[in-house]
């Protein structure tokens, strides 16, 4: 593994970041699209708009390719567009008031990263509760063929 000293623009200001670079990953996925990082964030930021706040799965088979891969479904397990599309639906009737609010998005290559918190009421005790994630999304051509997740356990918002 090869690591290299590069400058990630946050916000106003300028910071070095450590960034390590998988060969053999960027070997088996030379760059795949054509979009810009500012492209591919907006497609990814309007994603969680449509998807998760205005409640349309549908977008899913829009915005992800015919061959998509969620490495981290539901369950922690591998799945494709029907088994998001069918988690999202799963959320929207236990999660009624459920919103997400995208705190960063940046994009390298192919890929683009997103930090986020996930919000709603629970509907048995009436508590505000929320989870955190970081998402990590490759694209092909215009649309997202690849998505993996990491999120911290739901909790109530009074404990954070």
């Amino acid at each position: 593994m090869r690591f290299d000293y590069k400058i990630v623009r946050t916000y106003a200001r300028e910071i070095p970041m450590l960034a390590s670079r998988n060969d053999a990953a960027q070997e088996e996925h030379p760059m795949s699209t054509q979009l810009t990082p500012m492209e591919m964030k907006k497609i990814v930021r309007e994603h969680f708009e449509d998807c998760v706040n205005r409640r349309k799965p549908d977008v899913i088979r829009h915005n992800m390719t015919e061959d998509f891969l969620d490495h981290d479904g539901p369950g922690g397990k591998p799945t494709g567009v029907k088994g998001d599309e069918d988690m999202m639906r799963a959320m929207y009737e236990k999660m009624t008031d459920l919103r997400v609010e995208v705190l960063d998005c940046l994009a390298d290559g192919d890929k683009v990263a997103c930090r986020n918190i996930w919000r709603w009421t629970d509907q048995g005790s009436g508590k505000a509760m929320e989870f955190h994630g970081f998402v990590l999304w490759r694209f092909e051509g215009g649309r997202i063929a690849e998505r993996w997740a990491t999120v911290s356990a739901p909790a109530s918002r009074s404990e954070w």
